[in-house]
């Protein structure tokens, strides 16, 4: 029976494999797409298999083994004797029905992804969160080394990765367009991008070189359109060792693109008003004209400084400068040009001070600067080196012409006159006083 099968198949166009017994046929099941088996003698091993559809083949009319045959699973009926064009046709017409079958698992599968992430789309309010949910998801329905959501900026033009399956964490990395053609190409198109082999594909011609040695195969990219404007991209890769995308891969993907793109611009608003909030944030505590904090902030920290000093016991201390004859500046060189001298001064004393120190504009051309941890001799080295390093700078808003000296005074806690954080300010304004009038351009400290 086996050798007529296989001759109404013709072996080169199918691959056939011939069991004698039960395990075999169990074996090789998996693999299979049709299954042929004698009726009824073949039911009790086939009713444990599932995927292959099943051909039972029978001598016999008997309704009652013809629906014996049925309830086990078996898809045709070929009756003896075996006719080789019968043979053919019923086994193409069920690797039709499977072909079908498997489109239609497919398409189920595809519309329950696409359901979880419109339901992932709906489960947080945070949009970053999102994003990454939906590339995670699709990393795990498409063997890819590379799953990322990329924002494209309409008025810089420059893209930005907001989202990658590898780590909720990775974003904000900034991507040089020009090595990215396949991205313009999505961008300006409108339409999903396929790079099926970047060795071969013209689009990837003038970045062949930079590419060569990442591993890439295939690149996916799909572009997401919110009110009729390109927002983002989906961009997928596979490896050199895997295979292209698939069509069905292609538009599930591009369907998933499509229900992110509400979640990528509000990652997108949601990351202008962080930004937007950071700049309010250093607007509230920063001095207008020269960059550094202003004084409002400075108390804020003085309190909280003091505070832990003395619940420490541990040193503070605190400078005032004063930059020496600024009246004459200003009469001299007008107004302008001694707010561009405080600008200066100021990027000076920024690069001057440590990252610890709170270093802000007191008001006019007065400067206050708060080292914690920080004695009185520790103190008074700070304020003589910074002294040093203003009068030996030469300022360009002057063009050079005059040198800058300032004068300071410092105090410093522990002090039997120092009980509160503005007892720290009026003594080192009063060694400033100190200064300025013994002569200028020196270091004076409270006693």
């Amino acid at each position: 029976m086996s050798r007529q099968i296989e001759a109404a198949l013709k072996p080169g166009d199918y691959r056939i494999i011939t069991t004698a017994n039960s395990k075999e046929l169990i074996t090789h099941a998996k693999d299979a797409d049709v299954i042929f088996t004698e009726i009824p003698e073949g039911l009790r091993f086939i009713r444990p298999i599932k995927g292959p559809l099943i051909i039972g083949i029978t001598k016999t009319s008997d309704e009652a083994v013809l629906q014996q045959a049925s309830k086990a699973g078996i898809n045709d009926v070929l009756r003896t004797p075996i006719i080789p064009t019968e043979v053919l046709i019923k086994t193409e017409n069920c690797l039709r029905v499977k072909s079908a079958l498997i489109h239609l698992e497919n398409e189920i599968k595809n519309l329950e992804t696409i359901i979880e992430v419109t339901s992932i789309v709906s489960s947080t309010l945070n949009p970053k969160e999102i994003l990454f949910l939906v590339v995670k998801k699709i990393s795990e329905i498409i063997p890819v080394t590379r799953c990322s959501i990329i924002r494209i900026d309409s008025e810089t033009r420059y893209a930005l990765v907001i989202s990658s399956f590898e780590n909720p964490k990775i974003g904000g990395i900034k991507l040089d367009l020009k090595k990215y053609p396949e991205i313009m190409q999505a961008i300006t198109s409108r339409k999903p991008v396929v790079i099926k082999d970047v060795d071969t594909d013209p689009i990837m011609k003038g970045v062949r070189d930079i590419i060569c040695n990442l591993g890439i195969r295939s690149i996916l990219v799909l572009p997401i359109i919110f009110k009729d404007e390109v927002i983002g991209t989906l961009f997928l890769r596979t490896s050199r060792s895997g295979r292209s995308f698939a069509d069905e891969e292609i538009k599930l993907c591009h369907a998933i693109a499509n229900a992110s793109a509400n979640a990528l611009n509000n990652a997108f608003l949601y990351e202008k008003m962080e930004s937007e909030m950071l700049r309010l944030e250093r607007l509230a505590i920063t001095d207008f004209l020269t960059g550094i904090y202003n004084i409002r902030y400075f108390y804020h920290r003085l309190e909280e400084e003091f505070s832990r000093s003395q619940r420490y016991a541990s040193p503070i201390s605190c400078l005032m400068f004063d930059i020496d004859h600024f009246k004459q500046i200003n009469d001299t060189y007008g107004h302008k040009r001694g707010d561009m001298a405080l600008r200066e001064l100021s990027t000076v004393l920024k690069k001057s001070v440590r990252k610890s120190d709170i270093l802000a504009r007191y008001g006019g051309e007065e400067f206050i600067l708060l080292l914690p941890n920080t004695n009185l001799d520790g103190a008074k080295a700070e304020a003589e080196r910074i002294r040093d390093t203003i009068k030996k700078h030469v300022f360009k808003s002057l063009k050079g012409e005059r040198k800058i000296t300032i004068s300071i005074g410092i105090a410093a806690l522990p002090h039997k006159k120092i009980q509160a954080s503005d007892d720290l300010i009026t003594c080192a304004d009063s060694a400033l006083f100190k200064a300025k009038k013994s002569g200028r351009n020196q270091v004076v400290i409270f006693s």
